[in-house]
């Protein structure tokens, strides 16, 4: 590059999958003049927690969504105005392995981008001026990170290439200063979460071992929260921002959570991370990156690779069968003596910790 230009990183999607693509924003942010964060509505809140984001440009984007937007000519002209108004040299377009980039290239093309970069498996035509190809089971951030460094940008000295936010608030006005595990019920896809009352035996469970729990979720989860916690535990549900459940993951000792936003948002403040990870999508490209993490959930079961956002086995087997014994051996594996110590330099996926046994086992990631 003969001069640092302005830079448009797209994702799309969840808060999840924004978090995820954190080293790839800071890398094109460092050989950037100015960096933007296309994002939908579901991930601007964690998008604003990125470092190296400039602005943050929203759009409910018609072809991604649990519930997408209906497409409207005029909100996409606007979005196409509001792009050609930043005067982008360059964007990167981020999806995950099984999404297409094209509707996105092609509006960066008509909002006067000159280059765009992009993983597509389809033919691109005009649309892509790096059409890059993914390497195979390349976890997401990676994914991402490749991306940007073939479209010339790399992390800068220091970098660890670990997923990052900026420094979260001080929770202990809302957690108390004692030790204290938390527990994460909710999802936004209930496939990848315990039911409701297995979560409940889970907060008892670590309670009567010992632990101090602190059940957290968003506004719409009230209900679940206060189940969950019941008297076993001290119920966040609806009392924090994302930037404050930051704060409240990174005072913890251990998070338990299912295949959502909060376990990608623990690895950023680098908490290790008990994942109920059901396998309706692989493990080995979504498991939380770069922080000590165990895996529970039987990664053979029939919905395997299924993509369902609701689990189509009668009794959720995959998760809800998980006993409290192997989730308490989990918790003691990243929290008690010998426990694995957070990476000082993460950049492989290889930071699992074997599971309790053979009938519970992570996934090999």
């Amino acid at each position: 590059m003969t001069s640092a230009p302005r830079t448009l990183v797209v994702r799309l999607d969840s808060a999840g999958d924004v978090l995820l693509a954190g080293p790839a924003v800071r890398a094109v942010a460092a050989g950037s003049s100015y960096t933007a964060l296309l994002c939908g509505p579901l991930g601007e809140r964690a998008a604003r927690l990125l470092p190296g984001v400039d602005e943050v440009i929203v759009h409910d984007a018609p072809w991604v969504g649990l519930r997408p937007a209906p497409v409207d000519r005029q909100v996409t002209r606007d979005l196409v105005d509001t792009l050609a108004a930043g005067r982008f040299d360059r964007a990167l377009v981020l999806v995950s392995y099984h999404q297409s980039p094209l509707p996105a290239a092609l509006l960066l093309k008509l909002a006067g981008v000159g280059w765009v970069a992009a993983d597509s498996v389809d033919y691109p035509g005009a649309l892509l001026d790096l059409r890059h190809h993914r390497k195979p089971y390349r976890h997401e951030a990676e994914a991402a990170l490749d991306l940007a460094r073939d479209a010339g940008f790399a992390l800068p000295p220091g970098d660890d290439g670990a997923l990052g936010v900026l420094p979260p608030p001080d929770t202990s006005p809302l957690t108390g200063s004692d030790p204290y595990v938390v527990l994460h019920p909710g999802a936004a896809v209930p496939a990848r979460a315990w039911s409701a009352a297995r979560a409940a035996r889970a907060a008892s469970a670590l309670s009567a071992a010992g632990h101090r729990v602190v059940v957290t979720g968003g506004p719409g989860e009230r209900e679940l929260t206060a189940a969950v916690a019941g008297r076993h535990a001290l119920d966040l549900g609806g009392r924090t921002d994302v930037h404050q459940l930051a704060g409240v993951l990174a005072g913890a000792r251990a998070v338990v959570v299912g295949n959502t936003g909060p376990a990608h948002l623990a690895a950023a403040v680098r908490t290790p991370v008990v994942c109920l990870f059901a396998p309706v999508v692989p493990a080995r490209l979504w498991a939380p990156y770069g922080v000590p993490h165990v895996l529970l959930g039987d990664q053979d079961a029939p919905c395997a690779g299924s993509r369902a956002r609701r689990c189509p086995v009668p009794g959720h087997p995959c998760l809800d069968t998980v006993s409290d014994t192997a989730l308490l051996a989990a918790v003691s594996r990243l929290t008690g003596p010998g426990r694995p110590s957070v990476p000082s330099a993460p950049g492989r996926t290889d930071r699992s910790v074997a599971a309790p046994d053979d009938t519970e086992r992570g996934a090999t990631v």
